[in-house]
């Protein structure tokens, strides 16, 4: 991959976060510990000031550098699980992916995060954005449109597993804030592939 389509799309996703942190706060401080946002904005700052770094590397050891960085600057459940995210597509993508290699990156990434949180889809968490927008690409749809759809219909789920799962039926009625913050990662990533 190109080093400046590199730089744009880890610049993308991370002020992507940045730029959404108050969202993200008050989507948590409904049905979480309201951290998500700060935490989630730390590790993308974190990220960002070693995005010339991240950009003169190769994507999968970038992805993986990237994948440690939220696991020790994000703090809570989420940065584990989407420093596994990412630590598993550095793992599984080669330097030069074509589609057929992201699909299976994407969904072998999406099993270790399960296998990290102890959930699936369905359960009102980050997986139910991840797992339709990996099926969108498979079928060579729109991945951004199909996670931020499933991110809207996690509103009316009752979560079954994280901190919102406390609530019971009181975790109805509003959105997931780690669906959230996948789909506005994969909408930033297709905007930089769009332009390319």
């Amino acid at each position: 991959m190109d080093a400046s389509v590199q730089r744009d799309l880890i610049d993308a996703v991370a002020r992507r976060i940045v730029d959404h942190t108050e969202e993200l706060t008050q989507l948590d401080q409904a049905i979480g510990d309201g951290d998500h946002g700060l935490n989630m904005k730390r590790g993308a700052e974190a990220v960002l000031a070693e995005i010339d770094k991240h950009a003169a590397t190769p994507l999968p050891d970038a992805l993986q550098a990237i994948g440690m960085t939220l696991v020790m600057k994000v703090g809570g459940a989420s940065g584990p699980l989407f420093g596994t995210l990412f630590m598993a597509l550095g793992k599984e993508l080669p330097a030069d992916p074509s589609r057929g290699d992201i699909v299976r990156a994407f969904g072998a990434a999406i099993e270790a995060v399960k296998a990290r949180g102890k959930s699936d889809v369905g359960q009102k968490t980050m997986l139910d954005a991840l797992a339709p927008a990996r099926d969108a690409i498979a079928a060579g749809d729109d991945p951004a449109a199909a996670a931020q759809a499933a991110a809207m219909a996690t509103i009316p789920m009752k979560a079954v597993r994280g901190r919102a799962s406390f609530l019971g039926e009181r975790s109805i009625g509003h959105m997931d804030p780690g669906a959230r913050s996948s789909a506005l990662m994969m909408a930033a990533v297709c905007e930089v592939v769009e332009r390319v």
